[in-house]
């Protein structure tokens, strides 16, 4: 398994990717896709996020985390974190997460945020167990969303 930054010129692979894997991710419980998959979601994904990886197995994209800083540079947003189920197993979005940490650090970001579905429990626990604290609570497009917030020496 390999771990790379990723570039807008992946779109179209992770973009299959996800679709095989019917759009879900490994912490995914309530069906909603993790990203935009369409070739072009991914692409715009890509080209905006300051700090983006992908993992890839036998040449052929298994993961993705994507985040971008805020204007003051002291907290980032996790903008996308999707591992195919297959590699579950593999603790590929723990390793990405630290990734992702590790490139934000170096850039003086403090603290990463995530937003996930109040009715995913999976997903609750899988940004508790690596390190996110509950924030805050806000009403987004898809409903009540709980905001995470993880220093990047936890995560890194």
């Amino acid at each position: 398994m390999q771990i790379r930054p990723a570039c807008p010129g992946d779109a179209e692979a992770l973009r299959a990717a996800v679709s095989r894997a019917g759009e879900t991710a490994v912490f995914d419980d309530f069906g909603a896709p993790i990203l935009d998959v369409s070739a072009a979601g991914v692409r715009e994904a890509a080209a905006t996020a300051d700090c983006s990886f992908l993992v890839e197995a036998d040449g052929k994209p298994v993961g993705v985390a994507l985040a971008h800083p805020d204007s003051d540079g002291r907290e980032a947003e996790l903008l996308a974190l999707w591992v195919h189920p297959d590699h579950a197993a593999d603790d590929v979005e723990t390793t990405l997460l630290g990734n992702v940490a590790r490139s934000l650090a170096r850039d003086g970001v403090e603290s990463i945020r995530t937003s996930v579905p109040h009715d995913d429990p999976t997903s609750r626990e899988f940004y508790r167990a690596n390190g996110f604290n509950h924030k805050t609570s806000r009403e987004g497009p898809a409903g009540t969303e709980i905001v995470f917030v993880a220093p990047v020496e936890r995560l890194s």
